[in-house]
């Protein structure tokens, strides 16, 4: 019986002989345009004038299915456009691509009688008569005068290239959006959209099945506002954001000179920005890119924090919903104000600030207004909850107002201020009469001439007691170590000229030297102006190191002590630190991967020593990249031991006072390096270090910083979790990498991941970890390091003092930073 075909399917259909002239006649890559009377069938292409892009046929699936798609010329794996998503073709043979008579490009299935497969169908009054495939990826139909009626750009499947648009027509309500594949031998589309939100501040989101699961957060002038990285691909791409009456769109342009770039949302949802480097596609940046770009992740009224152990907290005045279900680490239900704002001039705001501002859906624009007028909007409508800038240009000009919840919040590098509807009592104002007041100040300064004699008295004793302490510590110190002649080490570094500086860091500056003998040094003048932490310093140097041999630690050849003149000096390590290696994007590719997995086991054997093999077993307590030192042959050893702490035994922990050590987030109060229990409880064990030895093994393999605006253990858990961990691997060694390497390297993000888990008990010792490094014993699967904890209000993480005292080890009350 013959096959009944739609009146589209025969007002598409053409001879079938005369297309198989065309094709007999055409090359394997045709010209860049198809005018009525040509066609490209089989292995046939379309190439653009520059040879740049090329159209045609493709399969996936063992070459069971054929779709019409662009591909960069380069890279055909590369697919950035699809026609017929829906209805592939069974065999390359039977395709047909040519123009129709009314001027549609058509996609026919000479296997069923021509059946048309896909068309273009413009709505355009105007028949094209030419279809050209030009040098930036688009694929344009235009009419005999050259306008164009249709084109590729205007309905992009998963891919966004340089020139094309992500938004809306607002005068026709066109969506210019794009659909993940269904995986990735499927182009059909998959559960994923990206799309621009326009109610509101507009914004681009990424939607499954119907709900929200990531947003940039709204234009701000320069970028997303939840985007604080897109600044740094200036030099490659420019960026145009359109709000008009007419039309709300997003476009970036790759600039010239700069290599082909794409946008792809790819099938697990990822928003990803690819550069061709001329050999393979590079992921310059993706979203989401930690747990905290999960939309919600904090609930209303929350804020995220991507870094370390604590997630979630709450905004200034506001309590988690569900104390309950905090506790059991789920903050989805976010936070409820503490105090009922009073409105009638009740309330004021607090300024959140370096944020990416909340979800903009159901609030109000005004691009005209100034900031400050806007908070007197805001001020006088009792139903708006916060405002911000719409424009950070120029101090911040424009207006948003929020009028319900805030959804969706989270710290960002250079992020925006947000300021927030509170009720008075929150923000800790004065309220109190002016009668009171005096009183208040009249009792104040009798109170403080009392102290003044008490005070006085309590200096004077302190400084007969520091005046013994140091006298008696120096002589302790001579009989440790060699002493150098202060005049020996200033002859040594040209009087400690700051061309020989070769660091810097919180409790002095480290010169290089040369003694007479020749002999290279490392020599660290400690601060004068810090003499309580830098006495402390020096005598934990001096007590501890220069009592250590170790191959892996970094040796202490002696110390100097002139008046209130603290110097130490040190083997010269001519490579200097690690993180000068694995942070640079020109020395990276240096490192080797053996290279790295010999400094690896250095670091490990060298903590191993300290926990476990040394006459006095310690803990090191700022272990970090910067921390770590290269000799000439880079062999790596473990340096600055002034806050390094003895241990009696493995078992062993303590709480202390004072948390010390390197921390990057003044937020959260927790660091980059630093484990949850010791940052959140102030508990002291050898777990610590291996925390802070998981973090920087996870840097060495990717050449990342664990920092706040890339929290990267989350995303090493991700790739593991996806079994993709070697996409965590450097790009600058990776391809380098045997099958052999490739594994070793596998186990070793495993062991990373095994040393940052959030439990002490759940990590292994250094005893243990070096044998599963080595292959030698298989490490266990790790569980998800990175977590949401309770925590009352974003005060409590944010109310932290440097320690001076130096009181007794007790309890947690402050966070000392290095």
């Amino acid at each position: 019986a013959r096959k009944t075909m739609r009146p589209s399917q025969r007002r598409h259909r053409l001879p079938l002989a005369f297309l198989s002239v065309l094709l007999l006649t055409s090359s394997a890559v045709a010209d860049s345009t198809l005018t009525q009377g040509t066609a490209i069938g089989g292995d046939q292409r379309l190439a653009s004038p520059g040879g740049v892009f090329q159209l045609g046929l493709f399969s996936v699936a063992n070459n069971t299915r054929w779709f019409l798609g662009i591909w960069l010329t380069a890279s055909p794996a590369g697919v950035v456009w699809v026609a017929n998503r829906d209805r592939p073709l069974n065999a390359s043979s039977s395709g047909i691509v040519a123009l129709s008579g009314r001027g549609d490009l058509v996609l026919l299935d000479a296997a069923s009688n021509n059946e048309t497969i896909w068309s273009s169908s413009s709505s355009s009054s105007a028949a094209a008569s030419v279809a050209q495939l030009r040098d930036d990826g688009n694929l344009v139909l235009a009419d005999a005068a050259d306008v164009a009626v249709w084109q590729s750009f205007d309905h992009p499947t998963n891919t966004f290239l340089s020139g094309s648009r992500a938004g809306q027509d607002l005068r026709t309500g066109v969506v210019w959006s794009v659909s993940s594949w269904r995986s990735a031998d499927d182009p059909s589309p998959g559960d994923f959209r990206y799309v621009m939100d326009t109610r509101g501040s507009p914004e681009l989101h990424v939607w499954r099945n119907g709900s929200k699961r990531y947003r940039t957060g709204p234009w701000n002038g320069l970028r997303f506002s939840g985007c604080p990285d897109m600044t740094t691909f200036e030099d490659l791409v420019e960026f145009r954001f359109t709000h008009t009456a007419d039309e709300v769109s997003f476009v970036y342009r790759d600039r010239v000179g700069s290599p082909v770039s794409r946008l792809v949302l790819n099938e697990s949802g990822a928003m990803q920005r690819m550069v061709w480097d001329g050999a393979l596609w590079r992921v310059f940046w993706s979203g989401p890119r930690d747990q905290c770009d999960i939309y919600g992740a904090c609930g209303p009224f929350g804020v995220c924090n991507a870094v370390g152990a604590v997630m979630c907290g709450c905004i200034k005045g506001f309590i988690p919903s569900s104390p309950a279900e905090w506790r059991m680490r789920n903050a989805s239900g976010g936070c409820a104000r503490s105090t009922v704002l009073q409105c009638g001039g009740g309330d004021g705001f607090y300024t959140l600030r370096g944020v990416k501002l909340p979800e903009t859906h159901g609030s109000s624009v005004d691009a005209g207004a100034s900031l400050a007028e806007c908070g007197r909007r805001c001020s006088s409508n009792c139903s708006c909850t916060a405002y911000a800038a719409s424009d950070i240009r120029g101090g911040g000009t424009g207006c948003i107002q929020w009028f319900g919840e805030l959804m969706d919040t989270r710290f960002v590098d250079d992020g925006q201020d947000l300021f927030v509807r509170l009720a008075m009592s929150d923000l800790h104002l004065e309220t109190t009469k002016t009668s009171k007041l005096v009183v208040i100040i009249a009792a104040v300064i009798t109170a403080f001439a009392l102290l003044l004699l008490s005070l006085g008295l309590v200096i004077w004793r302190k400084i007969r007691q520091r005046s013994k302490q140091v006298t008696n510590f120096d002589d302790m110190v001579r009989g440790e170590c060699l002493t150098y002649h202060l005049e020996t080490l200033r002859d040594a570094t040209d009087g400690f000229c700051p061309k020989n500086e070769i660091g810097r860091g919180g409790f002095g500056i480290v010169y290089k030297g040369q003694m007479e003998d020749g002999q290279e040094v490392a020599v660290k003048k400690l601060s004068a102006g810090n003499s309580v932490q830098g006495l402390k310093e020096f005598k934990n140097e001096v007590d501890l190191i220069a009592k250590l041999q170790h191959r892996n630690l970094v040796r202490l050849l002696g110390c100097c002590i002139h008046c209130s003149e603290r110097i130490l000096v040190y083997e010269y390590m001519s490579n200097k630190s690690l993180d000068t290696f694995i942070f640079d994007p020109r020395r990276r590719a240096d490192l080797s991967w053996r290279t790295r997995m010999d400094i690896i086991f250095g670091v490990a054997r060298g903590l191993l020593y300290l926990h476990q093999d040394s006459r006095h077993t310690m803990i090191h307590r700022d272990l970090k990249a910067a921390n770590v030192l290269l000799d000439r042959e880079m062999v790596a050893k473990i340096s600055d031991f002034g806050i390094a702490k003895l241990f009696s035994s493995i078992g062993d922990h303590q709480v202390t006072e004072r948390i010390v050590g390197t921390y990057m987030l003044p937020v959260c109060g927790c660091s980059g390096y630093m484990s949850p229990e010791y940052a959140m409880d102030g508990m002291v064990s050898f777990m610590q270090d291996v925390y802070s030895f998981g973090v920087l093994l996870l840097e060495i393999i990717s050449g990342r910083r664990n920092q706040r605006s890339f929290n990267l253990i989350a995303h090493a858990w991700g790739l593991f979790e996806e079994n993709k961990s070697l996409e965590l691997l450097d790009p600058a060694v990776r391809d380098g990498c045997s099958p052999t390497e490739l594994e070793q390297a596998t186990t070793c993000i495993q062991v990373g991941l095994l040393c940052v888990q959030e439990s002490p008990s759940q990590r292994p010792q250094m005893a243990a970890i070096i044998p599963m490094l080595s292959q030698q014993q298989a490490p266990g699967r790790p569980l998800r390091p990175v977590v949401c904890m309770p925590v009352s209000s974003l005060v409590d993480l944010l109310g932290v003092q440097e320690d001076t005292s130096g009181n007794a080890e007790l309890t947690i009350t402050n966070l000392e930073g290095r």
